[in-house]
C-alpha cells in the first residue's frame, strides 16, 4: 500500500487534492471537501491552502524531480482544464458551499441572543478537532500508519 501524499487524477473536482488528501488520511474525499469549504466560509484561507497545496502536492505518476516552477505551470494547464471541461460535482459543491455560506451570512445577520456562541474562532476550534478526528482514525485502523 502507497502512504505517500499525492493528489489523486480520479477522485478530482479541480485539482485532486482533497481526492488526494482524503486518499491519504483514509475518509471519504467530500469530508475533506467540505473542510476546505467551511474554511473558506470561515476565513478566506481555504481557497489559498488549497492552491498552495495543489502546488506543493504531487501528482499521481509524477516524477520526484518535478521542481516548484513546474508543478505550478502544471497547475495552470489543470485550472484551464477543469474550466473547460467542469466536473458536473464541481457545480454541486459551489452550490452547497455557497448554501452553506448564505445560512452562515444569513444566521449572522439575524442577531438572535442563542446564536451568540457562533463566531469564526469557534469554527477554527472545530477545523482543527475534526482534523485530529480524522488522523486519529487513520492511525487506529488496522494497517494505518503509527
Amino acid at each position: 500500500m502507497n502512504h505517500r501524499l499525492t493528489r489523486s487524477r480520479s477522485e478530482r473536482i479541480l485539482g485532486g487534492v482533497c481526492g488526494g488528501l482524503g486518499r491519504w488520511i483514509g475518509i471519504d474525499p467530500v469530508f475533506v471537501r467540505l473542510f476546505f469549504v467551511v474554511l473558506a466560509a470561515a476565513s478566506g484561507s481555504g481557497v489559498g491552502i488549497y492552491i498552495l497545496l495543489w502546488i506543493i502536492i504531487p501528482e499521481e505518476g509524477m516524477t520526484e524531480s518535478a521542481d516548484f516552477g513546474e508543478r505550478a505551470r502544471d497547475m495552470g494547464g489543470d485550472m484551464r482544464e477543469a474550466f473547460s471541461k467542469p466536473n458536473p460535482k464541481m457545480f454541486q459543491y459551489l452550490g452547497s458551499g455557497l448554501i452553506v455560506l448564505g445560512g452562515i451570512i444569513f444566521l449572522d445577520r439575524l442577531n438572535l441572543p442563542w446564536l451568540g456562541w457562533f463566531n469564526d474562532n469557534l469554527i477554527w476550534a472545530a477545523l482543527v478537532i475534526l482534523a485530529g478526528v480524522a488522523l486519529l482514525v487513520r492511525a487506529l485502523r488496522p494497517g494505518g500508519e503509527q
